[in-house]
């Protein structure tokens, strides 16, 4: 769940990206994992969707790094967070994300998508 006040904008970089409402400074914990509302869905059942259910969960999900065989569905508008190859949010950990470096009110909150593939993220433009 995020714990900084944020809305839903256009993104520059893709569609819908998630800015922060006001600054954020640098060392903030602006993420953390909430079991109870953020879930963790067995990668053989996010497998077997077919259709609408799993183009979402393609576009709004990722592998878990510490649950092996789960997939990570965030409740919030964490999820329309874009990759970034200079991010502003350090993703490295599991259960918690960290600004990176001082984040300006209306700015764009990043992160990078190769912490959550272990062959690394590709872009592939509007999906």
């Amino acid at each position: 769940m995020l714990l900084i006040d944020v809305y839903l904008d256009r993104s520059a970089i893709e569609g819908i990206g998630v800015f922060a409402k006001r600054a954020i400074p640098r060392g903030t914990m602006v993420w953390q994992l909430h079991p109870e509302f953020d879930r963790m869905i067995e990668t053989s059942l996010y497998e077997s969707q077919t259709g609408a259910v799993k183009s979402y969960l393609d576009r709004y999900a990722y592998p878990s790094r510490a649950n092996a065989g789960h997939i990570v569905f965030e409740a919030d508008d964490a999820r329309y967070m874009n990759h970034s190859d200079d991010p502003n949010v350090d993703v490295s950990r599991e259960d918690r994300a960290f600004a990176l470096r001082d984040i300006a009110a209306g700015e764009e909150i990043t992160c990078d998508y190769n912490h959550f593939f272990d062959d690394g993220f590709e872009f592939l433009g509007d999906r």
